[in-house]
């Protein structure tokens, strides 16, 4: 039985895959986000049922996960075994292969991936893996505005996080109806921050493993000292749960901010019980082709301040991935 994450960044996922990462029967490793990064990519491949090109992906994505920003501590990718792990020839079963050598080095039974992007792969993850178990972790969509604007990565204008936060609910909302019910956990941040213990032990018996009270002191891991160390993203991970973590937008964000997201979002915040303040429903702004120029020209702005503020390491460390990614292209020829 897999387990995947699905939602949308800083919404709670490092803090949730690190008290996971604590159940001796689950491996929850930093994920290298390999469905994110290939998926796109695949077709660079040609035909997958023929040996050469199915060994090069299998190559490619093994040497994406060894240049992860966090490394998958103890874990060797040796590329037949990785190969003779798959069920059939296809970019999805090689990243479950990568995953089984992981969870299998780490003494797991199974396995988590965090990467909540896997929330627009899901036909293709759900054709491999039909067991699979679901964890839809969502946060009140504002906070996550809050959080990305100050991240090196994503966003920052809260116009386009609110369209990439509502698109993602949406999808997890929509599948959430045709998957059976116990396959799929909801679990909101605000929840698992406020009762800990108890959101942990409802999600331990979704997952049908034991609860441990380790898990409430993830911050005390390996684990969780090598991902803070990696990177300023996650640099909270070394502490104590912070109970009084919601709602950092009243605060931290201006009205015309939140009026903007509201009417992007507004749906999907109906839905998941967040009460809107300024814009209403049926009051929601509109926004005209000017205006959405606007946006971009400011979210460009804002990316290149945070990256000039980010730690020059950090930075480096991202690009040990991202050369995976350039020498694919690179070699395939398709821009």
């Amino acid at each position: 039985m897999a387990i995947f994450m699905i939602g949308i960044q800083r919404s709670g996922s490092n803090l949730l895959r690190l008290m996971l990462n604590e159940s001796p029967e689950i491996a929850a490793p930093h994920p290298p986000h390999i469905l994110q990064r290939m998926m796109p990519l695949a077709s660079h491949y040609g035909d997958l049922s023929k040996a050469g090109p199915f060994s090069l992906l299998v190559d490619d994505v093994c040497r994406l996960v060894e240049l992860n920003p966090v490394p998958w501590d103890g874990v060797t990718l040796d590329r037949k075994d990785v190969s003779e792990r798959c069920r059939n020839q296809s970019l999805v079963a090689v990243f479950g292969a990568v995953y089984d050598v992981m969870a299998q080095a780490w003494g797991a039974k199974t396995w988590c991936c965090k990467s909540l992007a896997n929330i627009y792969y899901l036909p293709e993850i759900e054709a491999y893996f039909t067991d699979a178990k679901y964890i839809y972790l969502y946060r009140d969509g504002r906070d996550v505005a809050v959080s990305f604007s100050k991240a090196v990565v994503g966003e920052k204008h809260f116009y386009h996080i609110a369209k990439e936060w509502n698109e993602a609910q949406q999808l997890a909302l929509s599948f959430r109806k045709r998957v059976q019910e116990d396959r799929f956990f909801n679990l909101s941040y605000e929840e698992l921050t406020t009762g800990p213990e108890r959101t942990v032990r409802a999600l331990c018996r979704f997952l049908e493993v034991e609860y441990k009270a380790s898990m409430l002191e993830f911050y005390k891991s390996d684990e969780a000292r090598r991902a803070a160390s990696a990177s300023n993203l996650w640099e909270n991970v070394t502490s104590p749960l912070i109970k009084n973590n919601s709602r950092k937008f009243l605060k931290e964000a201006r009205e015309s901010d939140i009026r903007i997201f509201e009417s992007v979002a507004g749906e999907s915040m109906d839905t998941l019980g967040y009460e809107r303040l300024f814009a209403k429903k049926g009051e929601e702004l509109r926004f005209g082709p000017d205006q959405i120029v606007g946006f971009d020209k400011e979210n460009k702005r804002l990316k290149d301040e945070i990256r000039q503020r980010t730690d020059p390491a950090d930075i480096e460390r991202r690009k040990r991935q991202e050369s995976v990614i350039q020498e694919i292209v690179a070699r395939s020829g398709k821009g």
